[in-house]
């Protein structure tokens, strides 16, 4: 398939976003300015300060002249990349592959998407109009390369090129619409060769060797004679799926049918590459620029359309259709091949595992719940001892330690109590946590667990096992040594 690029051009990116966000400027002319070397500078110009001569680069004082009484606004660092990549995430409407090309250009990849507007002439001035409709000024040209889009959009407006024919299109500009070096323009125009069509004039060899290698490589990408790559704002995923909307949808039932459209589109490709997803989001674009998403994951890699559908449904209410949605995009961030179905959950179980993984997904995506396995972990502090489980069929690396005497409640973090007059190398004889006085009856220990060095630097821990008089187990310990005075005291946990 021929590759096709739509290039929008943003004339007064910054200033029409200023006036987005203020009305009132459009009334009047302004700039936005900066400081360099002591001189404030215009670093931006609104479209009605263009028109009555005011430039970009000029002095504010000189601004001033031409328009007395111009109105300046503090540029804001880095404004144009914010704005440019918050744009390009919007047109992904568009196109799955929207790159950025600073300072105030959009390059779109349109490959195989225009015939979803019926042509191409109606997916430019679909673009055009959506982007004309928030308050920018733009320019949008459409052709076989990156450099032709960008060269027609800025030099001669809204363009639509027929596939092949960019060089005849190219032939009439300016040598700067090729995208080089102000110097090397320079030169060029001083030595008349001032359009594209006097450079073909002259042999590749000659160009090279007169003005290097940049002239030459940024001709050839413009005809199309060398490949040009992109780096797009949102990385391109194997598994992705979209559905545009010729109509807005303001509806949870038309929510729900294009969620399970894109699914079974996703799925039977998994099946049939033997692979399930294991983390994937819903993700939708209002029409008033606004996008909403949910996300989804499962124990077990799953491309069971059925299953996937309940999981996303009791989440699809933050889904807010508002004035209506026209892009569904559906992404599987993370997919794995599927285990045989033989394989057992763990180590002696009869159950089906795909209905137990499953009702285990159903369980972790209602509100407030959270399942999760944990495998021991090669730790000699507690807390560290175990770890999560990325999927509920992940198989341990050492085995659990069965002679360690733990309690069946461990807390993440220690609680510091308070210990009244302790005894050194002895357990303390009562403590206090959270204003309760616990008065201890029984002992045992202590068991001295030494601090992991090569992890990080800290003191020993010698622990105790406790019972208090009415019947409660804890297990404490200290943290230090007496005789340097640093010692502490922690709950870590409680027995049953």
């Amino acid at each position: 398939m021929r590759k096709r690029y739509v290039s929008i051009w943003f004339k007064f990116l910054k200033t029409d976003y200023y006036q987005r966000r203020q009305p009132a400027l459009k009334e009047t002319p302004f700039v936005l300015t900066t400081k360099q070397h002591g001189r404030i500078l215009v670093s931006a110009v609104s479209e009605k300060a263009y028109r009555e001569g005011v430039t970009e680069g000029m002095l504010l004082s000189d601004a001033r002249i031409i328009v007395p009484g111009i109105q300046a606004i503090d540029d804001e660092p880095d404004l144009d990349n914010q704005l440019l990549h918050s744009l390009a995430e919007w047109c992904i409407r568009f196109t799955p592959q929207v790159s950025v090309y600073l300072p105030d250009t959009l390059i779109l990849d349109a490959t195989g998407c225009p015939h979803l507007w019926g042509n191409e002439s109606n997916y430019l001035k679909e673009i055009i109009h959506r982007l004309r409709a928030f308050g920018y000024h733009i320019y949008a040209s459409m052709s076989d390369t990156i450099g032709a889009s960008w060269a027609l959009s800025h030099y001669t407006g809204n363009r639509l090129i027929p596939p092949r024919q960019q060089r005849e299109a190219l032939y009439p500009l300016p040598v700067e619409a090729l995208r080089i070096d102000h110097t090397i323009a320079e030169r060029l125009n001083q030595l008349g060769l001032r359009t594209i069509a006097g450079l073909t004039a002259i042999s590749p060899s000659a160009l090279k060797r007169r003005f290097g290698d940049a002239l030459l490589t940024r001709l050839q990408q413009a005809f199309g004679e060398k490949e040009e790559w992109l780096q797009y704002v949102v990385p391109l995923s194997p598994y992705i799926e979209r559905l545009p909307c010729m109509d807005p949808i303001v509806t949870r039932t038309g929510i729900e049918i294009a969620l399970e459209r894109v699914l079974k589109q996703l799925c039977t490709r998994l099946q049939q590459e033997n692979n399930g997803l294991r983390q994937c989001i819903f993700k939708a674009y209002r029409t008033d620029g606004k996008t909403l998403q949910v996300e989804i994951g499962t124990h077990r890699p799953s491309n069971n359309t059925a299953h996937l559908i309940k999981l996303f449904d009791p989440k699809l209410s933050a889904i807010e259709p508002g004035l209506g949605i026209e892009l569904f995009v559906l992404e599987a961030l993370l997919v794995e091949p599927l285990n045989p179905s033989t394989q057992k959950l763990w180590e002696a179980s009869s159950i089906d595992n795909n209905r137990l993984a499953e009702l285990v997904d159903r369980l972790s995506a209602r509100p407030g719940a959270h399942i999760t396995r944990y495998l021991p972990d090669e730790h000699h502090w507690p807390e560290r001892a175990i770890k999560p489980a990325s999927a509920l069929d992940e198989q341990p690396l050492t085995n659990w330690q069965l002679n360690r005497h733990l309690p069946l409640c461990l807390f993440n973090t220690p609680l510091a109590i308070a210990v009244s007059a302790p005894i050194p190398d002895y357990p303390p004889m009562n403590f206090r946590l959270n204003g309760q006085l616990h008065e201890i009856i029984k002992a045992d220990g202590p068991k001295r667990i030494e601090k992991e060095w090569w992890i990080e630097e800290g003191e020993h821990r010698d622990y105790y096992v406790v019972e208090d008089k009415n019947g409660s187990r804890y297990w404490v310990f200290r943290s230090g040594h007496y005789e340097k005075g640093n010692a502490q005291w922690f709950l870590h946990g409680e027995f049953p």
